[in-house]
């Protein structure tokens, strides 16, 4: 029996209905349901094929649990390796490589010394920080926002040096990045499954909370900006190795800038996205995780030390070998 496990937290309606449809398929080797989970050991066996992961983002127990399932064979989604290392700003650099918009964005020093350091830990630091070459190369209007997290905290849309100063001093020991602000004139979030599905939404950010997802969901302007959408949405999360993301663009001039796609555990809830969006994600989720369990297959080989794990004798360190990634 393939077992599909979800592992969540506040959410009320994306879990049990993903784990409804999954069984409702009524397929006789898989079967979903909730994660439970106690102390962990070292050597413990695999106990799902597949989980799926809603939670571990904020919970350290659950994200070593994943890693110690991962070691023994179980398909994470999303891959709890590179999600630890994972952060915004390194998403922007990499997409702009890849050929992605991007507005401009500069990563910034704490405000703040991070605990347990002082200024003697910050030698390598320029002081002061030039930063009308910071500003030059951003403009205004921009958005000040952390280098890692999401659920729009400690987001600040500044429109001045000294507007931007006035926030800044707010952020603590927190990492923060500036970007210039898209003046859009349309913006759509979407969702992306097995790195293979998209799921184009309109959406509005300036909306409450409960009505950004715009009712009808009308489509991109254009054939070619949906085409570009899609292709953007494929090539940043088969980047990222992300099998369940969302990637937010805002259009200006008919360009989607990507400012948002480092979101391994988005948005599900029906109240939040509407019957539409919610059907569509529950499906798709639920073929990806079926179709993962019953191919048997492993993320391993994307892991720096799998070779040791499969008793590869090449695999031992030398010299002259060339370093394999740790994605």
């Amino acid at each position: 029996m393939k077992k599909i496990g979800i592992l969540f937290g506040m959410e009320n309606t994306f879990p049990p209905a993903l784990v409804e449809k999954i069984n409702s398929m009524k397929l006789v080797d898989v079967q979903a349901e909730f994660v439970k989970i106690g102390g962990i050991r070292m050597d413990s066996p695999k106990k799902y094929d597949v989980i799926i992961d809603r939670i571990s983002q904020d919970i350290p127990f659950y994200r070593a649990y994943l890693k110690n399932a991962a070691l023994h064979g179980t398909i994470v989604v999303n891959n709890p390796f590179w999600w630890t290392a994972d952060d915004k700003f390194f998403n922007y650099a990499l997409a702009h490589k890849l050929g992605v918009a991007i507005p401009p964005t500069v990563v910034l020093p704490h405000n703040q010394h991070p605990e347990s350091t002082t200024e003697r830990s910050m030698r390598n630091l320029m002081y002061p920080l030039n930063w009308e070459e910071v500003f030059d190369y951003v403009g205004f209007p921009a958005f000040l926002k952390p280098y890692s997290g999401g659920g729009w905290k400690h987001v600040y849309h500044v429109h001045s040096p000294e507007e931007f100063f006035h926030h800044y001093n707010q952020t603590g020991d927190l990492c923060m990045t500036l970007q210039r602000a898209v003046k859009f004139e349309e913006y759509y979030r979407c969702y992306v499954v097995g790195q293979e599905k998209v799921h184009i939404m309109k959406y509005d950010p300036k909306a409450p909370h409960h009505e950004r997802y715009v009712k009808g969901n009308p489509p991109p302007s254009s054939p070619a900006l949906k085409e570009r959408i899609e292709k953007d949405c494929l090539t940043l999360c088969r980047a990222l190795g992300y099998d369940l993301n969302t990637v937010e663009f805002a259009v200006e001039g008919g360009v989607p800038y990507a400012i948002d796609f480092l979101n391994p555990a988005p948005d599900a809830e029906i109240t939040s996205v509407g019957q539409e969006n919610f059907d569509w994600i529950v499906n798709a989720v639920a073929e990806m995780a079926v179709n993962m369990a019953l191919s048997g297959a492993t993320l391993i080989k994307e892991y720096r030390w799998a070779e040791f794990l499969l008793g590869n004798e090449a695999a031992k360190p030398a010299a002259s070998k060339k370093r394999r990634s740790a994605k």
